[in-house]
C-alpha cells in the first residue's frame, strides 16, 4: 500500500471518537459498507447503529467501507491497490462477509463499483465460495430488492436489529458450506436469498408467477420489525467533524409515522409506528452530552412523541443546542420553537408538498394551509427566520392549478414572516422533486410523469418563484427521478440494465441504447390491479387490496 493512502485513511480514522478496531483471530469478520462517500455514510444514524449492533458480539468484527472520493480512487487505481477497509486497511476481499447499507436506490450502481474496486464478482452466480458473501439490507430494497438480485446473495429485509443475531447464528453454523448457509438463511424470518426463487414472465412481459426452487423456502417473506426499541442502541456511537453533521450526536426518538400520505413509503417500512420510552431517551441526552454539545433529533414523525416538547426542553434544559431533521407544521408549538430558537437554529424544514388544499387532501397529507400559516408565525416569532419547504412535483390525480397553486402559498408564507417581524428578512428555500412511486404504497401503480411536462412545470415554477422577494428554488432533475422510479418499480431483468450502465461508466442513456430491455415499461406504465408486482413476495403486514382501495380512491375511480 502507498505512503498517501495508508496516510488517507489513518488522517481519517485519527479524528473519529468512537471507532471499533478488533484483533481478526477467530472472529467473523464483516465489512459494513455505504455505497456513498465517507461524509455521507457517517451522517447516516442507521448505518451507525448496525455498526454498533456488529461489533456488540465478541465473535465478530466489523469494519467499515465508502465509496472512494475521486482522488483517492486515482490513488487506489495508480497503485493497483484493491479498496480497503477504514479500519485496518484490508481488502474488502479478505473479509468473510460484505454488508451493505441501501437507504437510497441512486446508489445502487455504486454497489457494483464497490464490487469492481474491490476485485469482487459482481454477479452472485460468479462467486465462489472463497469469495465474500454480499449481503444488502437497509429501506431501498426491503421495499423492494429485485434489482440487485443479479449481484447480491442475501438480503436482510425489515429493520437490521430484528435480522442479524439470526444471520450470524446461521452463519456461524454453516459458514463453510455455501450451499448449505443460503437454504438455511433462506427459511429464516425476514431473509431472502434471490437465487433460491424462479421468475417467470407472460409474453406481455408482467410477471407470470414467483415461486420458491423448494418447498423447504417460504413463498413470501416476511419483514421483521422489534416490537421495542428499548434494548437498541438509539444514537450515533462515531463522531467525526468530516460528516454533514459535524460533531452532533444523532438521536433516534422512534421509528415509523403514524400517518399515512399516500406517497410515502415510511409508514409501510416501519409499521407499526413505536415510539423510545421517555427514560431511554432522557439517558440518551445525558450520555451524547458527554460526547458533544449539539443533539439532533431523528424520526420520521418528532412531533409525534408525547413527549416532544419536554425532550427538547431537556436537550437545552442540559446545557445542550439542539438541531431538528424536519417538523410537521403541526407539530410547530412555541415550547418547541423557542427550544430551537435558543440554540441557535434560525432554520426550520416543513414539508407542505403540494400548493393546494385539495391536492393535499387527496394524497393524503392532513395539513392545512393555516396550519402552515400558523407555523411559520410562531417560528418567525421566537427567532427562526428561514424555512425550507418541501414541495412533490408529477402526483398522481396533479393538475396544472395545483402546480399553479405553490406560488401563492409561497407569497402568503412570506406575508406572514414580514408581518411578524414588522420588517423585510429572512428567507424559504424552496425544494421541489418529482413524485417518484414506491412500493407498498397506494401510489404503487401510478406511472412516473413524463420527464418533459415535468421539466416544464419546473422552469414555470423556477420563473414565477424568482419574482417573490426572499424566496429561491432548488429542484431535482426529472432524469433522475425517472431512474428512482425505475430502481424502485423494476424487477429482477432490471439488474441487467444496471450492469449495462456501470459497463458504460454511468452512462444510463447509452445503456438504454444498448439494452433491448424498454425501461418506460416500469416507469411510465401504470399497473394493473391483478398484475403481480417485483416486490409482492414481501409480507409488510399490509392487504394489497386496501392499497388498491385508497389508490382508486385518491383518483376518484
Amino acid at each position: 500500500m502507498s505512503y498517501t493512502l495508508r496516510k488517507w485513511y489513518q488522517d481519517l480514522l485519527s479524528k473519529e471518537k468512537g471507532a471499533v478496531q478488533k484483533d481478526w483471530g477467530g472472529k467473523i469478520t464483516v465489512c459494513l459498507i455505504f455505497p456513498n462517500h465517507y461524509w455521507v455514510g457517517m451522517s447516516n444514524l442507521g448505518f451507525q447503529i448496525i455498526y454498533q449492533l456488529l461489533n456488540s458480539f465478541p465473535d465478530v468484527v466489523c469494519e467499515r467501507a465508502f465509496l472512494p472520493e475521486r482522488e483517492l480512487l486515482e490513488e487506489h487505481q495508480r497503485t493497483n491497490t484493491p479498496l480497503l477497509s477504514l479500519e485496518s486497511q484490508r481488502p474488502l476481499s479478505q473479509f468473510q462477509i460484505l454488508a451493505f447499507s441501501l437507504p437510497y436506490e441512486n446508489d445502487y450502481l455504486n454497489l457494483l463499483r464497490i464490487l469492481h474496486w474491490g476485485r469482487v464478482p459482481l454477479r452472485s452466480g460468479e462467486r465462489t465460495p472463497r469469495d465474500p458473501l454480499v449481503v444488502a439490507g437497509g429501506a431501498a430494497p426491503t421495499l423492494n430488492p429485485e434489482p440487485l438480485s443479479p449481484f447480491v446473495d442475501v438480503f436482510l429485509l425489515g429493520e437490521g436489529e430484528a435480522t442479524v443475531e439470526r444471520f450470524l447464528e446461521a452463519f456461524r453454523r454453516w459458514g463453510d458450506d455455501r450451499r448449505r448457509l443460503l437454504e438455511g438463511l433462506a427459511s429464516s424470518e425476514g431473509i431472502y436469498v434471490p437465487s433460491l426463487y424462479e421468475v417467470r414472465y407472460k409474453d406481455d412481459g408482467t410477471i407470470g408467477s414467483f415461486r420458491p426452487l423448494s418447498d423447504n423456502i417460504p413463498s413470501r417473506v416476511r419483514r421483521p420489525w422489534l416490537k421495542e426499541l428499548d434494548r437498541l442502541p438509539l444514537s450515533s456511537s462515531l463522531l467525526t467533524p468530516e460528516t454533514e453533521f459535524g460533531e452532533m450526536v444523532l438521536l433516534e426518538l422512534g421509528r415509523g409515522c403514524p400517518c399515512r400520505c399516500r406517497f410515502c413509503a415510511v409508514c409501510s417500512l416501519y409499521r407499526p409506528f413505536r415510539n423510545r420510552p421517555l427514560t431511554l431517551i432522557e439517558e440518551g441526552i445525558e450520555e451524547g452530552l458527554r460526547k458533544a454539545r449539539k443533539i439532533g433529533l431523528v424520526g420520521s414523525a418528532l412531533g409525534s412523541h408525547p413527549n416532544f416538547e419536554g425532550i427538547c426542553e431537556r436537550v437545552i434544559r442540559e446545557g445542550g443546542v439542539l438541531s431538528l431533521s424536519s417538523l410537521r407544521a403541526d407539530a410547530v408549538t412555541e415550547r418547541v420553537a423557542r427550544a430551537l430558537a435558543s440554540g441557535g437554529q434560525r432554520t426550520v424544514s416543513i414539508a407542505p408538498e403540494t400548493g393546494s388544499e385539495k391536492l393535499r387532501q387527496m394524497v393524503a397529507k392532513d395539513l392545512t394551509d393555516e396550519e402552515i400559516m400558523e407555523a411559520t408565525r410562531i417560528l418567525v416569532k421566537e427567532g427562526i427566520v428561514n424555512l425550507r419547504l418541501y414541495f412533490l412535483v408529477g402526483l398522481p390525480g396533479e393538475r396544472w392549478q395545483d402546480v399553479e397553486a405553490i406560488p401563492p402559498l409561497l407569497r402568503r408564507i412570506r406575508h406572514v414572516m414580514i408581518s411578524t417581524l414588522r420588517k423585510e428578512g429572512g428567507r424559504i428555500t424552496v425544494s421541489v422533486n418529482s413524485f417518484v412511486p414506491k412500493a407498498w404504497t397506494p401510489f404503487q401503480w401510478a406511472p412516473y410523469a413524463e420527464v418533459t411536462e415535468t421539466q416544464r412545470k419546473m422552469r414555470a415554477l423556477s420563473k414565477e418563484i424568482k419574482e417573490i422577494k426572499g424566496c429561491r428554488m432548488i429542484h431535482d432533475l426529472p432524469k433522475w427521478g425517472y431512474l428512482q422510479a425505475l430502481l424502485s418499480m423494476g424487477d429482477r431483468r432490471v439488474g441487467n440494465l444496471l450492469l449495462i450502465a456501470w459497463e458504460e461508466g454511468g452512462n444510463w442513456g447509452m445503456a438504454f441504447r444498448r439494452s433491448p430491455l424498454n425501461p418506460d415499461f416500469w416507469v411510465y406504465r401504470e399497473k394493473e390491479e391483478r398484475e403481480i408486482l417485483p416486490f409482492d413476495f414481501i409480507d409488510h403486514g399490509i392487504q394489497k387490496e386496501r392499497l388498491w382501495e385508497e389508490y382508486r380512491e385518491a383518483l376518484g375511480r
